[in-house]
C-alpha cells in the first residue's frame, strides 16, 4: 500500500481512478467490496481528497433529492407538473443513502453525523402566478409515495413557523407559497469523500496525492498507459492498467479527449463559476434551519437557482445564500485559464457554436451576473431575506461547474444540465462529465458505470450489490412498503431518525 506525495506508483494495476472526489471514491469503494483481489490506484492532483467540486463550500450540499429543487419539476405549457423527473432523481438519492448506510453499518466509515444531518427541504416563491405553480407542483408530487410527507402552505404565519428569517420583514400582503419536507438532509461531500478514501487506504488501495495525470493512451495489448507526474518532484512515470475511470470533475474532458475513444468525440464543456454569501453569526444562524430553494431567473442555468441553506461543516452550522453565477475559462477552481480554449477540437466546434447561438439568454444572464457589484448581490439577498443586513454576510468563491455540450441531431449541439457517463465500447474506459445533481447521485451513477463497463461480472456481483443496496433493482416509488422499510433502515444507520 502506498499513500504518498513523492514515491512512484506501481507500474501495473487492474484499475486506475483519476481524481480524488466523491465519484472516484464511490467507485473505488464499490470495487473494493465487489472484487477485493483487484489492485486499485487512485491519482489526485491536490494534497487531500475532496477539495474541488466535492468540497462543502464548492457545492450546495443539498443532498439533491428533488424535494425542493423546482427545476426538476417545471410547469408544462398547459400549467401541469409532471413528477417523473423529480421521482427519478429521488430514486437515485435513495440508492446513495443505502450505499452510505451500508458503509456505516459495516464500520467502513465513521460517524455519519460528520457528513450528513437532517435539515428540512423547502421550496418558496412569491407572486400569485408562482404560488399557483407551487400548489400544482405540490399536488403532483405529494401523490407520489417518495414525496408523501410533503406539506404545503400559502399562509404567512405557517410559513414563518417553517422559516422565520425568510418571512421576517416581508410585506404581509405579498402572495407567497411554500412546500416542505422535514426529512431532508445536508451533506458534506468533502467529509464523505475523505471517509471513503480512508477506507480505501485501509484496504490496500494505492492513493497518490499531488500527482497530475498527463495522458491516457492505448497500450499495445489493449490495456491503457496512464502517464502521471509528481507535482513536487516533477518526476514522470507510466502506469499500465486494464481499466481507467476518469472522474476528475472539470478536468475529465481533457483526459477523455486524450484517450481518443470514439465515444468521447463531439463532447465539449461550458464552465460556470459562482459565489455565495455566507453567514456565521450565531444569532442569525439559530433562526434558520432549512434549505429553501426559489426559482431561477429567466435565462439562468439550473445550478444558479437562488437558495438559502443551513450547512453543517466540521460540526459548525452556518447559512449560505446564492449562488451568484459568473464565468471563467477554468474547468477547475484550481485549474488554468487555458482549460476552455485547449478543449476545443474540430469534432466539438459545431456543437459549441450551435449552443452559443441557441443560448443567448444564458450569455446575457452571465454577463449581468459578472457585472453585479456587492450592493446588487445584497439586493438579491434582500429579495429572499427582507431583513438581512449585508454586513453580516461574507462573499466566498464557490467551485467551477462544467456543463456538458454534446452533439444533437438537427440542432448541431445542446447544452446539458446534468451528468453524462461515457464508456468505451470494450468497457475499459469510463468517464463522467457534468454537474448537478452529481455528488448526491454518485452511487447509482457508479452502479450504472459498473453495468456498462463490466457486463460479464454483474451476475456474480449481484448478490453483493443486493446486500449493499437493499432496494437494488427496485423502483421504490412503485413499492411503498419497501420504500418505507429502506427509509427506516437508512435513517437508523445514518442517525437521521
Amino acid at each position: 500500500m502506498t499513500t504518498t506525495h513523492q514515491g512512484l506508483p506501481a507500474k501495473t494495476t487492474d484499475v486506475v481512478l483519476i481524481g480524488g472526489g466523491i465519484m472516484s471514491a464511490t467507485l473505488g469503494a464499490f470495487l473494493r467490496q465487489l472484487q477485493p483481489t483487484w489492485d486499485i490506484s487512485l491519482f489526485e492532483r491536490l494534497d487531500v481528497a475532496g477539495l474541488e467540486s466535492s468540497d462543502p463550500w464548492n457545492n450546495a450540499g443539498t443532498g439533491h433529492s428533488a424535494l425542493c429543487e423546482l427545476n426538476y419539476s417545471p410547469a408544462a405549457k398547459d400549467g401541469s407538473v409532471d413528477p417523473a423527473k423529480a421521482v427519478a432523481i429521488n430514486e437515485q438519492f435513495q440508492v446513495s443513502r443505502q450505499f452510505w448506510s451500508h458503509m456505516v453499518s459495516e464500520g467502513h466509515i465513521g460517524d455519519p453525523r460528520t457528513f450528513i444531518n437532517t435539515v428540512p427541504h423547502m421550496s418558496f416563491v412569491w407572486g400569485q402566478a408562482n404560488a399557483e405553480y407551487l400548489r400544482r407542483r405540490y399536488e403532483s408530487l405529494s401523490a407520489q409515495p417518495l414525496f408523501s410527507t410533503m406539506e404545503h402552505s400559502e399562509d404567512h404565519g405557517t410559513i414563518a413557523g417553517w422559516t422565520p428569517l425568510v418571512m421576517k420583514g416581508r410585506n404581509p400582503s405579498q402572495p407567497v407559497a411554500a412546500s416542505r419536507v422535514e426529512g431532508g438532509t445536508d451533506v458534506d461531500f468533502g467529509a464523505l469523500t475523505r471517509h471513503l478514501t480512508t477506507y480505501l487506504d485501509g484496504t490496500g488501495v494505492d492513493l497518490h496525492y499531488g500527482f497530475d495525470v498527463l495522458d491516457v493512451a492505448r497500450a499495445g495489448d489493449g490495456r491503457w498507459d496512464v502517464k502521471v507526474k509528481n507535482r513536487v518532484t516533477g518526476e514522470a512515470s507510466t502506469v499500465t492498467t486494464k481499466f481507467v475511470f476518469i472522474g476528475a470533475g472539470g478536468g475529465a474532458l481533457h483526459l477523455l479527449q486524450r484517450s481518443g475513444i470514439p465515444e468521447g468525440r463531439g463532447f465539449a464543456g461550458f464552465p460556470v463559476s459562482g459565489q455565495f454569501l455566507r453567514c456565521t453569526d450565531p444569532e442569525l444562524v439559530d433562526q434558520h434551519n432549512a434549505k429553501v430553494y426559489g426559482q431561477a431567473s429567466v435565462g439562468a442555468p439550473p445550478m444558479s437557482v437562488p437558495h438559502l441553506d443551513t450547512r453543517f461543516v466540521k460540526g459548525e452550522r452556518s447559512l449560505l445564500f446564492g449562488p451568484y453565477a459568473g464565468f471563467s475559462t477554468k474547468f477547475l477552481k484550481r485549474g488554468s485559464y487555458l482549460d476552455l480554449p485547449t478543449s476545443i477540437r474540430t469534432s466539438n466546434l459545431v456543437p459549441m457554436l450551435a449552443v452559443a447561438k441557441d443560448n443567448m439568454s444564458l450569455t446575457k444572464y452571465l454577463i449581468t451576473e459578472v457585472l453585479k457589484n456587492r450592493e446588487a448581490k445584497n439586493e438579491a439577498l434582500n429579495e429572499f431575506l427582507p431583513s438581512a443586513e449585508g454586513g453580516s454576510w461574507e462573499l466566498i468563491s464557490a467551485g467551477q461547474r462544467v456543463q456538458v455540450i454534446k452533439k444533437a441531431p438537427k440542432k448541431g449541439g445542446v447544452l446539458q444540465f446534468g451528468t453524462e457517463v461515457i464508456t468505451s465500447s470494450d468497457g475499459s474506459v469510463g468517464a463522467l462529465l457534468g454537474a448537478s445533481p452529481g455528488a448526491s447521485t454518485a452511487a447509482p451513477i457508479m452502479v450504472e458505470l459498473l453495468r456498462r463497463c463490466f457486463p460479464g461480472k454483474m451476475s456474480d456481483w449481484e448478490p453483493k450489490l443486493k446486500e449493499m443496496l437493499p432496494g437494488y433493482g427496485v423502483q421504490l416509488n412503485e413499492n411503498p412498503s419497501l420504500a418505507a422499510e429502506v427509509q427506516s433502515l437508512t435513517d437508523k444507520a445514518l442517525k437521521l431518525a
